[in-house]
């Protein structure tokens, strides 16, 4: 079995994939323009996909008080403080570091403008291919 996706209900799915196209270079690999707003956004490896949509009829979590170590979406940077200066120039919040933790990875967390939490990561070892 491999991962397609993670699909998030969001309060906001144009402006959320808008932000995340703009500033974290994911792809639209498939969208609807009408509600519940479906986006498929998908990685600069093509391997991977976050669904975000607008269902107000579903549960969404509230992200603001979700803690980033109960559930964040990492990806890879090759320099965490120029990324972390330019995201938080485009409306994210800093959260912590960039700092290096157990095994060499220098990490770094912030929260989009929703308060999803974004964590940057650059491993010592890589640990995906490409």
């Amino acid at each position: 079995m491999k991962i397609e996706h993670v699909a998030i209900n969001v309060p906001d799915p144009l402006g959320f994939a808008r932000w995340y196209v703009e500033h974290l270079k994911l792809t639209v690999a498939r969208r609807s323009m009408d509600p519940p707003y479906g986006h498929f956004l998908a990685d600069q490896s093509g391997q991977v996909m976050l669904e975000i949509y607008g269902n107000a009829q579903a549960p969404s979590l509230d992200f603001p008080a979700v803690a980033p170590p109960a559930l964040h979406f990492a990806f890879v940077s090759a320099d965490l403080a120029a990324d972390v200066k330019r995201l938080v120039a485009a409306g994210g919040l800093h959260v912590s570091g960039p700092e290096v933790v157990a095994g060499g990875d220098e990490v770094a967390m912030l929260r989009d403008p929703w308060g999803v939490c974004v964590q940057l990561v650059k491993r010592s070892q890589p640990m995906l291919k490409g």
